[in-house]
């Protein structure tokens, strides 16, 4: 797919050390308009940090980064209110009415979605008049959604998004998502510890381990890199249990039948799956890790 247009978002040699701790070590990444890129990454990968980046709320300690056309460090209220931020918890506004604390974050936008059709969408229209602590984790939750989108933002950032969705509060999420990104052109970047959320949802999924990206592509591009690691088990004639890793698997049972001349015990043919490879790309780092 090629993007005439300059990325959403670029990224370019990004590091960022505490201390003597480099946690991000050189991250390069681009967000496409109307895009949904997942972020996936093991805890302490450095996915908050590169998000917390983008957002400019923290500084980097090198690198390159612009994000809707400016580097976010000097970003100001006029670019702010460009995104939309979705965080895995609020603390505050616990006493506000739902609909009036979506009313009064509207009031800071120029062209902000309408309060009462937008707690429809996100399913909230009988919590309208409940504070917020009375909300249940799954409805706050939804609100969060509510508070990120109410000032129809042209990038939106998505941490960990689903927690505490039933399945069908889930399914009719990422409708909505599908939507902002397709009909609107909203860009979205999203975290996400659920494989199957993040391969349902992104045209891109960029694995983030030890502070750098480890794998950027599409699912299918990932699921095609993926079935080089494919793994063939049968049963041998002795009846000692057989396994094999291939490229060409379906070359590998041809060749089983012909020798065999007949049906193979126990042949099964597994294709790794995007988890399979991820927990992989995990594994690798751990392993360097304990050598260095």
């Amino acid at each position: 797919m090629t993007h005439p247009a300059p990325p959403v978002v670029r990224a370019r040699g990004v590091t960022m050390a505490y201390g003597g701790t480099n946690v991000l070590r050189g991250v390069d990444l681009d967000l496409h308009r109307g895009e949904i890129l997942a972020l996936l990454g093991p805890n302490g990968a450095g996915k908050t940090t590169t998000v917390e980046i983008l957002e400019g709320f923290r500084r980097r300690t090198s690198g390159e980064v612009s994000v809707l056309g400016t580097d976010p460090e000097r970003g100001g209220d006029a670019w702010r209110g460009r995104i939309g931020l979705v965080l895995q918890s609020w603390r505050d506004h616990r006493r506000w009415r739902v609909a009036e604390l979506l009313a009064h974050f509207a009031g800071y936008y120029a062209d902000p979605r309408d309060p009462a059709g937008l707690l429809d969408l996100v399913g909230l229209t009988g919590q309208a008049d409940r504070t917020v602590e009375r909300l249940s984790g799954g409805q706050r939750r939804r609100l969060d959604v509510a508070l990120g989108i109410v000032g129809r933002p042209e990038l939106l950032f998505l941490d960990e998004p689903t927690t505490g969705f039933d399945p069908e509060a889930r399914h009719e999420f990422h409708l909505l998502v599908e939507r902002l990104a397709r009909e609107e052109g909203v860009t979205v970047l999203l975290t996400t510890h659920d494989l199957a959320e993040a391969e349902r949802l992104a045209d891109r999924i960029a694995v983030l381990v030890g502070g750098r990206i480890r794998a950027d592509g599409s699912p299918a591009e990932l699921a095609r890199r993926a079935a080089a690691q494919a793994e063939v088990r049968w049963t041998a004639d002795d009846g000692t249990p057989r396994r094999e890793r291939t490229a060409d698997p379906s070359r590998l049972v041809w060749d089983l039948h012909r020798d065999a001349a007949g049906p193979i015990a126990g042949l099964e043919v597994r294709r790794p799956t995007l988890e399979d490879t991820y927990l992989h790309m995990v594994h690798a780092r751990e392993e360097e890790v304990r050598a260095a």
